[in-house]
């Protein structure tokens, strides 16, 4: 695999500081049921780093130290954690509000009965992966099969009142291009999956998030072999927004990775680029550090969050 770091570091990308801290996220692990072609995580079914007890312990007392409103669960599959459940009823019995990143097929795993009802019971926000509405689509992307298990799971969280007006069930869908190319616009878009999924399948949803792929780690790596790297980060830097540099989610985010380090945002993360302040480095430290007004780390990879229409973990800017 190619290790795009070292044609990212150095950037003329502007410099940009934190607002206060309202977003723990934190990847539980790199184990997943699903091995995507534009995983920035390299997941897959043979990974085994997962987070240890005792940082599962220390993340309520973080949620409260900081006074933190949302924990927003990724991974690998976070579901398939061992104490997913037991952290998700902690934070919540905290009155926070808990996102699962969740790839749908997770639902149907072994192991995983009554996961839906658990996350339905715990008013969990599901946000799900759907790269399209086509089968030949998802299924290219994320392997045979994907699609009808994704559409079942998504049937399955309607079933429970996810997506439904009133319920407060909040079930949003993500979409990623299956090549070097930016996503289309996020509310055309939208429409686009609200039409096909309810006229083929009858599914309902929230919002749909339209995210750009990062040039790091399995997608950057296929770039890098097709000879696709430079001309995908020229359309990244050629479509630059300054608009959306008052938005991006490294704002208000700090992200965990499995061993409890802290990184500005989940693709920091992955090319290992730490906190540029000596004052916070481990999740322990964020329960007497306030990272507000401290500087972001920076590199090329930051023109994905901010072409075009920008994305984040929220969807467009």
């Amino acid at each position: 695999m190619h290790d795009t770091l070292a044609l990212l570091e150095v950037t003329d990308f502007p410099a940009i500081s934190r607002k206060p801290l309202d977003t723990l996220q934190v990847n539980l692990g790199y184990k997943c049921n699903q091995r995507c072609l534009h995983c920035h995580v390299n997941a897959g079914p043979t990974r085994t780093e997962m987070m240890a007890a005792d940082s599962i312990a220390m993340i309520p007392d973080v949620l409260k130290a900081r006074q933190i409103q949302t924990l927003d669960l990724t991974g690998g599959a976070p579901e398939l954690h061992e104490q997913f459940r037991e952290l998700v009823s902690a934070a919540s019995a905290l009155g926070v509000k808990v996102i699962d990143r969740c790839n749908l097929t997770i639902l149907f795993e072994p192991g995983q009965e009554g996961l839906a009802e658990f996350l339905a019971e715990h008013r969990v926000e599901v946000v799900a992966s759907l790269p399209c509405y086509s089968l030949e689509n998802v299924d290219a992307q994320r392997g045979e099969g994907v699609f009808d298990k994704s559409i079942a799971g998504l049937q399955l969280l309607n079933s429970l009142g996810y997506g439904k007006a009133g319920s407060g069930l909040v079930l949003n869908l993500v979409y990623n291009p299956q090549g070097p190319s930016l996503p289309p616009n996020q509310q055309s878009l939208e429409a686009d999956y609200r039409r096909e999924l309810m006229a083929h399948f009858g599914i309902e949803f929230n919002q749909l998030f339209a995210l750009a792929n990062m040039p790091i780690k399995r997608f950057g790596s296929t770039l890098v072999s097709k000879g696709q790297f430079a001309p995908y980060m020229t359309l990244l830097r050629d479509n630059f927004s300054e608009h959306n540099l008052d938005s991006v989610m490294c704002r208000n985010l700090v992200s965990v990775d499995w061993l409890g380090n802290l990184y500005d945002c989940d693709f920091n993360q992955q090319l290992g680029i730490p906190l540029p302040s000596g004052s916070a480095r481990h999740l322990r430290d964020l329960l007497a550090v306030d990272l507000r007004g401290e500087p972001i780390a920076i590199a090329d990879h930051c023109y994905g969050c901010t072409a075009g229409q920008g994305s984040s973990c929220g969807g467009a800017l």
